[in-house]
């Protein structure tokens, strides 16, 4: 007691002077304290922070690489200073994440521009492109690899007449980066045999024989290639070329304060990601997604982005052409692909 008095005399004491008044004494689990004379509390300041205080923006993504502005924009805390919480769900890939936005389960999703997109708007789902993801240049992000046991029997391209080449999903951009490779070379998609399997699966499916190419994704190209696996044999056939973008639902775009500041957190991200952007920082970012060693990111061949949200419609348009050869389309007449993008949102949250 005699210590308490003490200390609420120097506290009296303090104040009289004009000083701050420190806490007169610690509550402990032996004696709480109390307050004789309650006051109503002031309310807390609110925080950035506060998940209660952010809106929740669901949305889905392949845990790959290349959708390092999503991961860099997490952990770079550019979602959250715009007050949106991100709520992420790894997918498959191909169409299934628009498939996921239509159905009311994502707010926003990221993915490839295949056929199935193109269907699904056809069909008059409700959806729009807001944004391009990434481009791939030489060496690319998704190379064309071989067996490193058949190095000297498949030394270019032209050398897959009449082989089986794979690709990860039919009707996906990977599909339209063969046809590419093999133009580059002389050939066409009729002098090979186009079979799908898995990323996962490809380093084995190229060991035992079954297929004799494949379209590899990073970083799994780049770790089978230092395990002795596989060799690349063409990394030089797409240059800029945008097969992945930005989606949104209509919901999400009629809250304006949640879609424009998604979009400036998005391109902030974006932002970071341009030149030689693999610093040990991002590697180790990307590592948090994809569970892959940064020490392995850091080595793989690096995704292009556009930081000002340019929706390049050349490039739906080929895709859509090119899918329109192959017979995936389910509509006659070619859509206008300018009724699938946004471009005011990217204005709008650029503006502010």
């Amino acid at each position: 007691m005699k210590r308490l008095i003490s200390l609420l005399v120097m506290s009296l004491v303090l104040a009289s002077c004009g000083g701050a008044v420190a806490p007169a004494v610690e509550a402990t689990a032996t004696q709480p304290l109390t307050d004789p004379m309650p006051t109503e509390a002031a309310p807390a300041e609110p925080t950035a922070a506060a998940p209660a205080e952010l809106k929740i923006v669901r949305l889905g993504y392949v845990p790959v690489m290349i959708y390092a502005p999503l991961y860099v924009g997490i952990e770079r805390g550019y979602f959250a200073a715009e007050g949106i919480q991100i709520e992420s769900t790894p997918v498959q890939g191909g169409s299934d994440p628009v498939v996921q936005l239509a159905a009311g389960n994502f707010d926003a999703a990221f993915g490839g521009a295949g056929a199935g997109l193109f269907n699904a708007a056809a069909r008059g789902v409700k959806f729009s492109i807001v944004a391009p993801m990434h481009n791939e240049s030489a060496p690319m992000t998704s190379p064309l690899v071989i067996s490193a046991k058949r190095v000297d029997e498949i030394k270019t391209v032209a050398d897959l007449k009449g082989k089986k080449v794979a690709i990860n999903a039919t009707g996906a951009a990977t599909e339209y980066w063969v046809d590419q490779a093999l133009t580059k070379n002389g050939l066409t998609m009729a002098d090979i045999e186009l079979v799908t399997v898995g990323f996962k699966d490809v380093p084995a499916a190229l060991e035992n024989g079954s297929i004799d190419a494949a379209i590899l994704g990073e970083p799994l190209a780049t770790i089978n290639v230092q395990k002795g696996v596989v060799a690349v044999l063409a990394d030089d056939f797409i240059d800029g070329f945008y097969a992945t973008y930005l989606y949104m639902g209509e919901s999400m775009l009629a809250d304006t304060a949640t879609s424009e500041g998604f979009m400036r957190a998005y391109l902030k991200a974006c932002g970071d990601l341009q030149g030689e952007y693999m610093t040990p920082e991002i590697a180790a970012i990307i590592e948090t997604y994809t569970k892959v060693p940064a020490a392995v990111i850091e080595q793989a061949s690096a995704a292009n982005y556009n930081a000002e949200g340019v929706i390049p419609v050349d490039n739906l348009s080929t895709l859509q052409a090119y899918f329109r050869t192959r017979g995936y389309l389910e509509y006659d007449t070619d859509l206008d692909v300018n009724t699938l993008i946004n471009t005011d949102l990217v204005a709008r949250a650029t503006s502010k």
